[in-house]
Order: C-alpha cells, then sequence, then structure tokens
C-alpha cells in the first residue's frame, strides 16, 4: 500500500475499435484480450488493489449504461465507490468531480490516481515501485506526475509528451522524474518519428497523480467554469458541460506537469493490433477461437463462440472477428476505420440493434 494513495480507475470508455465484441452494454475494459481469464477492467483493479491497501480506497468513475456491469465485474467494490456519469463528456469532467469526490472523504491531501481501465501491464513489480516514486513526488512537491510510455514506434495514436529539465529533489535516481515542456497530440508518423530520434518525448499513458488539492487549485485557475459547475451540482452539471479532456482542460496549461518514464511493459491495446502486439509472439497467426487455416499468415481471429470454426486460406494482414450475428472482416491497416462503421450504424434505427 502507498500512504495515501487513491487509485481511481477510468471505465467510461466505449472501446469502439474492437466492435463487434465491444458493444453500448459490453464495452472493451468488460472483455479479456489477453488471454489471462480476466477482462481489463478486473485485470486493473487486480493491480491497483495492494497499493490502495483495501477494496474500501478504491474508486471507479463509469458511464450509466455500464455501471450495473461494473457491479458484476468488481462485486467486492462498495457501491458508493462507483462514480456514475450520467453522460460521457470526456476525462476533464471525470476527474475533475471524482477528485472533488475524494477530497471531501479523504482531504485534500489525499494522493489521487486515475488510471484507464483498458491498458495491458507487462511488470507488476516495476509498475507498483513506478507509481511510489510518483506519489512520493506528488506528496512532497506541488506537481502533476503523469506517466510517459518509452515509444518503440512512432505511433499515431497516442499523444507526446516532450521532457524538459529534471525535477529537483527527486525521490528516486533511477526513475527520474522532468518537467513537462509541451504536450502535441497524435502526429502524423513523420513528425512521430521526429519526436522520438530526439530522445526527449514519450507517449503520454493518460495516468495521473497528484495531491487533490494541488489540482482543485489548477482547475480554479485554468479551467474554472468546469471547476465551480461540479463544484455546486456534482453530476447534475453533467447536462451543463462540453466535452473536454483532461489534457485540453488543465494539462497543457499547467506549470506543474512533469512526467516520469516508465518501463514496466505497457499496450492501451487501443485496437486489434494492439492485441497482436501482445499475443503473436512466434507464432504464425493469433487465434482467440477456433481457427482451421491453409497458407494464412499474420492474421487475428476472435470469436466468441468457441464452438463456432473461423476457415482461412490464403489470407494476410487482416483481422476477422465473429460475434452473435455479426461478423468484421479488416484489413489491419484499417482498425481505426471500424469507429466509422459504428457511427453508420448510430444513424440506422434498423441497425442500431447491432451496438
Amino acid at each position: 500500500m502507498i500512504a495515501n494513495l487513491i487509485p481511481i480507475i477510468l471505465a467510461g470508455g466505449k472501446g469502439e475499435r474492437f466492435w463487434p465484441v465491444s458493444r453500448l452494454k459490453r464495452p472493451k475494459q468488460f472483455l479479456c484480450l489477453d488471454g489471462s481469464g480476466k477482462s481489463l477492467l478486473q485485470a486493473t483493479a487486480d493491480r491497483l488493489l495492494n497499493l490502495a491497501g483495501s477494496w474500501s480506497n478504491l474508486w471507479v468513475i463509469t458511464s450509466a449504461m455500464i455501471a450495473d456491469g461494473v457491479k458484476e465485474q468488481l462485486p467486492d467494490l462498495p457501491e458508493s465507490n462507483i462514480l456514475i456519469e450520467p453522460q460521457g463528456r470526456d476525462t476533464a469532467p471525470a476527474v475533475t468531480w471524482a477528485t472533488l469526490e475524494i477530497a471531501k472523504k479523504y482531504g485534500k491531501d489525499a494522493i489521487v490516481g486515475f488510471f484507464p481501465a483498458d491498458h495491458w501491464i507487462g511488470d507488476t513489480q516495476a509498475y507498483e515501485k513506478t507509481l511510489e516514486v510518483a506519489a512520493k513526488q506528488a506528496a512532497t512537491e506541488p506537481s502533476i506526475v503523469t506517466l510517459g510510455i518509452t515509444p518503440d514506434r512512432p505511433a499515431t495514436g497516442y499523444g507526446y509528451i516532450e521532457q524538459g529539465v529534471v525535477q529537483e529533489n527527486c525521490n528516486c535516481p533511477d526513475l527520474p522524474i522532468y518537467k513537462v515542456t509541451r504536450f502535441t497530440e497524435k502526429p502524423n508518423k513523420e513528425t512521430a518519428q521526429s519526436f522520438i530520434d530526439t530522445g526527449k518525448f514519450s507517449w503520454n499513458s493518460g495516468i495521473f497523480i497528484f495531491q487533490a488539492g494541488v489540482v482543485l487549485g489548477e482547475l480554479k485557475k485554468y479551467a474554472p467554469d468546469l471547476l465551480d459547475l461540479l463544484s455546486e451540482k456534482g453530476k447534475d452539471a453533467y447536462a451543463e458541460l462540453p466535452k473536454k479532456s483532461i489534457d485540453y482542460a488543465l494539462m497543457e496549461k499547467t506549470q506543474l506537469a512533469c512526467v516520469l518514464r516508465a518501463n514496466f511493459g505497457w499496450d492501451d491495446l487501443g485496437d486489434w493490433n494492439g492485441v497482436e502486439r501482445l499475443l503473436k509472439g512466434d507464432l504464425d497467426n493469433v487465434e482467440l477461437g477456433t481457427h482451421i487455416s491453409h497458407n494464412t499468415k499474420d492474421i487475428v481471429v476472435y470469436s466468441s463462440d468457441r464452438d463456432e470454426v473461423v476457415v482461412t486460406i490464403g489470407l494476410k494482414d487482416v483481422v476477422i472477428v465473429r460475434d452473435g450475428n455479426v461478423t468484421l472482416v479488416v484489413d489491419k491497416s484499417k482498425t481505426q476505420d471500424i469507429k466509422r462503421v459504428v457511427k453508420f450504424l448510430h444513424g440506422r434505427s434498423d441497425l442500431k440493434h447491432l451496438l
């Protein structure tokens, strides 16, 4: 347990790029995509439980549509520790409301950590050590610590963080913490490669650790309307709030942002290519289901019904997904476009039942 650390799992995402397995009432965080037998949400909670010390100090913020599913997934979590957003408004309202609630219960000195529900972590011991260093930094210096992931490719789906000078009074020389110079949202491939070549950029993991009172003070400075509405009305303010990310609302403006470069094995499993990165190894294909193949290589196959058989002949670099009454076949380079299909379905009353 890290003293005073209150972990909060951000579990409101839709996971549209995993459609048709991920659907409105069964989003990505409820799925087992790594072969562990546990959903991504359950695995995240298990990792954080040791840091929280008990279920009573672990929190989840999620959407009204899937709150019942969260309760089923995490039966030991106190129901009072589940914050239910009436509408999805991105991460700025979620982080602000949850921080206000934590400050009310534990005081403004509480160290708050926000953790997306859909990350895969390779080395739990290194993960815990990294969070301990981040929590100590947040407890001793007014700072908002974000974990940066060392890039291994010029990914265009992540935000990038440029590191500046090392923070003074860094509590662990093996894990230095740097002032943030700037955040950059999802650059093109050439720009991403130029960032990597400098050695000063990391991927934005979306994990933040800070003292509750520090962030509430920064929100008062940079996002006063958001803070005031949520302070006054709580979740009833959501109908009046615009969609806004915490990066845009606060992190790109605050002078207290710092980054700790993490090396514990990480993937955000953003689409089916993430599953392939995680599971392929030396295999010809990634098979999450019964698959018979002939001259097929470098494909991903998923079937939610193990009694169904997917047969492929002469295929390469595709993803095939079978779930219920939907079959998806997509080129691996086009998996980002699955979101376009989902948007199309939202506009078709005769097909909305597929969402």
